[in-house]
């Protein structure tokens, strides 16, 4: 076998600010740069696909981009698409500069130690101010060509195809820069970009290879996942014989799930690959089955989560991760790939409680039916906040509600006048907030409660009122424990919370 490297197309990842335009220019390279035909096979979500570009010299070149999403959500499906990247292109608007979203990518970026290229887009718009775009990346460390620094930068109007070849062609002189290579003769090796279930093929998965080839014929392991390569489809969705590296390739017929961003093995026997497949089962975790709880205290609530790729339920779990708190939570109890089905149902069945989320698919109509006996609580969600509001709020209806004392004034004991029975009658001046009449008092002393009762009567200057809110007053407290002159009454009213 060979050891001759040559050198390899560069896997390109766009990332920045969700409304800065990444989907439009990928939409741009795509129409202009793919052969007539082709595009209409490409996946959505954490999608690769090969486009052409000629470079200065003339050479067609081939370049694969990773459409990574920009939503805050999928932070860790954007790590993942900078981890499996080359380079990087960080989109910023010429109109907005840099935003939040925008130095998180660029956070991931100096992570995964990857070189970039600054794409300032949006050029054609009327509030258009490349300089002033330049300053805000200076203010994030991002040090452009002619403005302090090296890092290339090409202003582009992804709408209008204003200087997307000069784009292209600049990713390319970096990639020469870096000198990108790889042995198409060894066994093929990469990453798991995204996986899905069809109930016809079975499951597939979107792999980019790093290096090495693949071809019909092998075994594929990824994690304990292991899958024959007798279907082997380029990023159109055409059969193909064989791939090689920086290729995006979608393989089917998989024994289970192979874990997104988990590395991939090619083998040229199944034995090899099963002995790899059980190798990796024996290291490997458990897929977190519940999600960060507080205590044993906590109020759990039941929940089946069905996306419609692998890859979408980090972003679920992100969102959910967020809501989680000290009195109530959600715990996880059944994830899936696919429309929401009977069995989703059928597993509700079990606790009244269970809530059944699906992000981008469908009730299946015999779930339907079956639900109009069971009465399942189910949502369908295509947008991510959308999802999170919504789960939020149903966090706040079915959280346990509990009596809490809200202090809303204090008073210092100067002295004790009289006591009768239960009853004392007190002077006092107030230290905060608002005494009145029929409020409730702790008495604290040295800040320990040591009882509580209720003010039967309040004067100022020996005039009966309703409340005080400073200075000196008498009051009658009804308590069992004597009160002594420098304990502090904490006035208060019980809400539920």
């Amino acid at each position: 076998m060979s050891n001759a490297k040559v050198k390899r197309a560069p896997v390109v990842a766009i990332m920045g600010h969700v409304d800065h335009g990444k989907s439009t220019l990928l939409d741009f390279i795509r129409k202009t740069n793919i052969v007539d035909g082709e595009a209409g096979g490409i996946t959505q979500h954490l999608s690769a696909y090969e486009v052409h570009h000629k470079d200065d010299e003339g050479n067609d070149r081939t370049l694969t981009f990773l459409d990574t999403p920009g939503h805050e959500a999928f932070t860790k499906m954007r790590t993942r698409g900078a981890k499996v990247a080359d380079i990087a292109v960080l989109i910023v608007s010429a109109e907005d500069g840099v935003k939040q979203q925008t130095k998180e990518a660029y956070e991931t970026i100096m992570e995964a130690n990857v070189p970039f290229v600054v794409a300032i887009n949006k050029i054609d718009k009327a509030g258009a101010n490349i300089e002033q775009a330049k300053i805000s990346l200076s203010e994030i460390g991002v040090y452009v060509e002619g403005f302090g620094g090296s890092i290339p930068v090409v202003p582009i109007s992804a709408k209008q195809g204003t200087n997307i070849d000069d784009l292209l062609s600049t990713i390319l002189l970096v990639a020469d820069l870096e000198e990108f290579n790889g042995n198409p003769n060894l066994p093929a090796e990469g990453i798991v970009i995204e996986t899905n279930t069809d109930p016809k093929s079975g499951i597939s998965a979107t792999l980019i290879i790093k290096d090495g080839s693949v071809k019909r014929g092998q075994f594929i392991v990824a994690g304990n996942a292991m899958c024959p390569t007798r279907m082997l489809e380029d990023f159109t969705g055409k059969a193909i014989q064989e791939a090689s590296f920086s290729s995006p390739v979608r393989i089917t017929g998989w024994s289970s799930q192979p874990p997104v961003g988990e590395l991939f093995q090619t083998f040229e026997n199944k034995k090899e690959a099963e002995k790899a497949a059980t190798g990796a089962a024996n290291l490997s975790c458990d897929l977190i089955d519940s999600l960060s709880i507080a205590n044993f205290e906590t109020k759990l609530i039941p929940l089946i989560i069905k996306t419609d790729v692998a890859g979408t339920f980090e972003a679920v779990e992100k969102e959910i991760c967020k809501l989680q708190k000290e009195e109530v939570a959600y715990k996880l109890i059944s994830r899936g790939v696919g429309d929401i089905s009977e069995a989703d149902i059928n597993f509700a069945q079990a606790d009244k409680d269970v809530i059944i989320i699906g992000f981008n698919v469908a009730i299946d109509k015999n779930a339907v039916d079956l639900n109009m006996q069971v009465n399942a609580t189910i949502e369908t969600f295509d947008i991510i906040y959308k999802l999170s509001e919504w789960l939020e709020s149903e966090m706040e209806k079915r959280r346990p509600r509990k009596m809490v004392a809200e202090i809303h004034g204090s008073l210092k004991v100067l002295k004790v006048f009289s006591r009768t029975k239960d009853k004392q009658v007190i002077g006092g001046e107030v230290l905060e907030g608002i005494i009145a009449l029929g409020d409730t008092v702790k008495v604290m002393r040295r800040e320990n409660e040591i009882d509580s009762g209720p003010i039967k009567e309040l004067q100022q200057n020996k005039v009966a009122t309703k409340q005080v809110k400073e200075g000196q007053c008498g009051l009658m407290v009804e308590t069992k424990t004597e009160i002594s002159e420098g304990d502090i009454l904490e006035a208060f009213t019980m809400k539920e919370k």
